[in-house]
């Protein structure tokens, strides 16, 4: 009887099991690390290069409205060091830094709660002396000019019950440094915000107001932004959609995708 290693065939299959298995746990292993890398690489690109934030109120109405989702660019106004803002309240910078410029739209941590993001328009820098008489904005003695703006359209396509369409009245506002132009709205029926006594704006602070003078919550009442909150430029709108189910409200813009913001 001829002689069979039977000890021998016994760990074939073990052995052809313990092969899948070993190469079971390297393809996991070697996924998992390009799935943290790709992770690390997203979160990086998010921390210090761009981000996205959605549009919750009308603050900034009819520039940007509720719902529209856009790409911020983080490294506008300096190259900030990966996740250093995760773990303090003020940023570390490679290299120097710039202080956003008039009529910028920036997106901010609210210094009153650091938890919150908020997105206003930059109208005063460091040094500048600003009032408001009659709703209009004067900087260093000198009016933030505006003029008519004759689109009715943008009125009244407006959505939200909490305007009196009759009573609104929308402006190009022209850009003192650049003479560049952007709408503002405002409400004859509001005189909370009507008049503000002047102020001088702090170095490393930013004075900030939204585009929907008579329904914004902006540095006129809570006071100035540090430089050390902003968290980049607005750049582009990159979706307009917004959904509402206890309102009852459903917005899709799609031909505001690809807006660039200024």
């Amino acid at each position: 009887m001829p002689y069979v290693n039977v000890f021998h065939m016994s760990k074939k299959p073990g052995g052809a099991r313990e092969t899948r298995s070993n190469h079971i746990k390297a393809w996991l292993i070697e996924n998992l690390k390009s799935f943290g890398v790709a992770i690390l690489l997203v979160l990086i690109i998010r921390s210090s290069v761009v981000e996205a934030f959605k549009i919750p109120s009308g603050s900034m109405v009819p520039t940007l409205l509720v719902g529209d989702h856009i790409f911020v660019n983080k490294f506008a106004y300096g190259w900030k060091i990966p996740f250093s803002d995760f773990f303090s309240e003020k940023p570390a910078f490679i290299g120097p830094t710039t202080m956003p410029k008039r009529g910028e739209i920036i997106v901010f941590k609210f210094p009153k709660d650091t938890s919150y993001y908020y997105i206003k328009r930059v109208v005063g820098i460091p040094g500048d002396h600003i009032r408001i008489r009659d709703k209009m904005v004067y900087i260093n003695d000198k009016p933030y000019e505006r003029e008519p703006a004759n689109r009715p359209e943008i009125i009244q396509d407006l959505e939200g019950r909490q305007y009196d369409k009759t009573s609104l009245d929308l402006y190009n506002e022209i850009n003192p440094d650049t003479k560049a132009k952007h709408f503002i709205l405002l409400d004859r029926n509001n005189y909370i915000t009507e008049n503000f006594a002047e102020i001088t704006v702090p170095p490393n602070q930013l004075f900030v107001m939204g585009d929907n003078r008579d329904f914004s919550n902006d540095s006129r009442f809570w006071g100035f932004v540090p430089f050390n909150n902003v968290r980049g430029r607005a750049m582009v709108i990159w979706l307009s959609m917004w959904l509402d189910f206890s309102e009852s409200q459903y917005y899709f813009h799609p031909s505001r995708i690809g807006t660039v913001i200024r």
